[in-house]
């Protein structure tokens, strides 16, 4: 397993579902810092690094990005075709971590290359349980050499 804190970008407009992302990775042995973004534009900012993210030291390029769909000003879709078509980015495992189980939106991010699809559940051990095991699988077992 990795043993280096992982940074997790997670684009998150809901704060109650980024604090309950955020409590559960946090709950793991596993290392980590979590960025949190609040809509798609300030999701490209970071990844881009313009604007108030410019410093790497303090923005850190993430090992995984948790991103949700229902986006204010650029939709989680375009987010995750722009993170696809970046050569610099499109490394990044990109899960999305959404409510939508509309089989549209599902083929949309398959189509645009997302690593895996989480539907969030409403029930709080089912998530508890989801949580644990991305953070696991992530964050843990999945290695990665960029």
């Amino acid at each position: 397993m990795n043993s280096q804190a992982q940074v997790i970008l997670l684009v998150e407009d809901n704060d109650d579902h980024a604090e309950l992302v955020k409590r559960h990775l946090n709950a793991h042995r596993i290392p980590n810092r979590i960025y949190h973004v609040r809509d798609g534009e300030e999701a490209l900012d970071y990844l881009y690094q313009r604007k108030q993210y410019q410093d790497i030291q303090k923005s850190p390029r993430p090992d995984l990005i948790l991103l949700d769909l229902r986006l204010p000003k650029v939709d989680g879709l375009q987010v995750l075709k722009n993170i696809k078509e970046s050569s610099e980015l499109r490394v990044i495992p990109t899960v999305v971590l959404t409510s939508s189980e509309s089989n549209s939106d599902i083929g949309s991010a398959y189509k645009n290359y997302v690593n895996s699809y989480l539907v969030k559940p409403f029930d709080f051990k089912k998530f508890s349980k989801m949580m644990n095991n991305l953070g696991t699988y992530w964050l843990g077992w999945n290695a990665n050499s960029y």
